[in-house]
């Protein structure tokens, strides 16, 4: 099982933290470094959160949240060996030919190192703020990502849908290993058949063991509806409640058949907190192994 730094972007927020707990997290054993995204935060949110009991978004007013293409690629070169991925990347709210640019140019940059993690949103009042309909996100989504795969696929591609239309063009550079893995993030029914029929990896937002592996049989039976093999989408799951004991926490979710387990970086922030990653790698990435 290997294990990525979730959120990293959010406490690594200023240039030399950054690059510091990128340093860290790749000398310790992390095989990759996420970046989470929210343009804007709304002064009044009547949408509920949806990973909270009292559904209010955590964090302050001005808690800094990067954008997580941009900090990823600054990023990038202090820690050459880890994966740079996004959790989550709301993709309905970005035009997809510029993001199919974005994206395939950090993951040249980097040698081909980027998983995009991607979502619909849960924010009503984000998506108002910037002019995006609200309606229908998900099959906007779900376009989006085809247009980007055929861009990313050859040149002189084309895509002609309901959202996204455009005659033979081509976008380059284009990834290094001729596509984006694609991880969808989201506990919904539609989250999960969307893991089923488009993605490459799955990351459910709950941490519970047992809703944990309640969606992962979800996601096996989706799986199996769409044609598809269950292996060919590899689970990520937060690491969250398994922090009251790490090296049984990192076991559990191993028996679960969980690939990758997501350490929030927030169990890392303020003093002392590198000090704790790097006893985190010594203490239970290291006799796991990361494999």
């Amino acid at each position: 099982m290997k294990f990525g730094l979730a959120f990293a972007s959010s406490v690594g927020t200023d240039p030399e933290s950054a690059l510091e707990i990128c340093r860290v997290a790749e000398r310790v054993g992390f095989d990759s470094v996420w970046g989470g995204e929210h343009v804007i935060r709304p002064a009044s949110i009547e949408s509920p959160y949806p990973y909270t009991e009292d559904g209010q978004m955590p964090g302050e007013e001005e808690t800094p949240i990067p954008d997580p293409l941009i900090w990823l690629a600054y990023v990038a070169a202090a820690a050459p060996s880890v994966q740079l991925g996004t959790c989550i990347l709301i993709v309905p709210q970005r035009n997809p030919l510029v993001l199919a640019k974005e994206v395939a140019t950090l993951d040249c940059l980097s040698g081909g190192r980027v998983e995009l993690g991607i979502g619909v949103g849960w924010l009503e009042e984000e998506f108002r703020a910037l002019g995006v309909p609200w309606a229908r996100r998900g099959a906007r989504n779900d376009e989006y990502i085809q247009a980007m795969r055929a861009l990313w696929a050859g040149p002189k591609a084309e895509y002609h849908g309901e959202f996204v239309d455009f005659e033979p063009a081509t976008c380059s550079p284009r990834p290094v290993r001729g596509s984006i893995p694609i991880l969808v993030g989201g506990d919904t029914p539609a989250a999960i058949r969307r893991a089923a029929r488009l993605a490459d990896g799955y990351f459910p937002g709950t941490g519970d063991p047992q809703e944990l592996a309640q969606r992962i049989e979800e996601l096996r039976v989706a799986a199996d509806q769409a044609g598809r093999a269950p292996g060919e989408i590899k689970v990520h799951a937060i690491f969250g409640a398994q922090m009251a004991d790490p090296p049984a926490g990192a076991e559990q979710l191993m028996k679960l058949g969980v690939a990758r387990a997501m350490v929030p970086a927030f169990f890392f922030a303020g003093p002392g907190g590198l000090d704790r990653l790097a006893a985190f790698g010594e203490q239970v990435i290291g006799p796991m192994g990361s494999d």
